[in-house]
């Protein structure tokens, strides 16, 4: 299996506002960049599309490093979803899981692929993850 790493992050002016996610995947010396936006949107919704999108644009199953700047997202996938599913995608307060249409597509991809969910702190000068940022900017930028 091919190994992959992949760096996303989100962004939104206003929360909800005008929004754009960004990705960066990386294979051996090959790289592409990702990004798109959104009229009205969360930072949380950008934060899981660009997951989403990234693991989307894989098309064979891989061993794949995720980082990424968002607890929810990182902790969602790792800690959170096995309990919403098995409780009809509700919370822990009984209440519908928020973004669900995501986390599904999330759920999907994940199991596609051999990932392994890394987080990094946000614009602490991590490389990867400052690119993944202007990605999602851009994605604003030019919506």
């Amino acid at each position: 299996m091919a190994k992959i790493e992949v760096f996303t992050d989100g962004a939104c002016r206003g929360n909800p506002g005008p929004g754009g996610w960004g990705a960066l995947l990386r294979a051996g010396k090959h790289s592409k960049e990702i990004y798109g936006g959104e009229k009205e949107t969360t930072n949380n919704r950008m934060e899981l599309t660009a997951a989403i999108k990234a693991l989307q644009q894989i098309k064979k199953p891989s061993v794949v490093v995720l980082t990424t700047d968002s607890q929810y997202v990182r902790k969602g996938i790792t800690e959170w979803m096995d309990g919403w599913k098995a409780k009809g995608w509700k919370n822990s307060q009984k209440k519908p899981v928020k973004n669900v249409d995501l986390w599904q597509m999330l759920d999907e991809q994940n199991q596609r692929h051999k990932v392994t969910w890394k987080w990094v702190k946000g614009h602490s000068g991590h490389p990867e993850n400052e690119i993944a940022d202007q990605l999602a900017n851009r994605g604003i930028d030019e919506l």
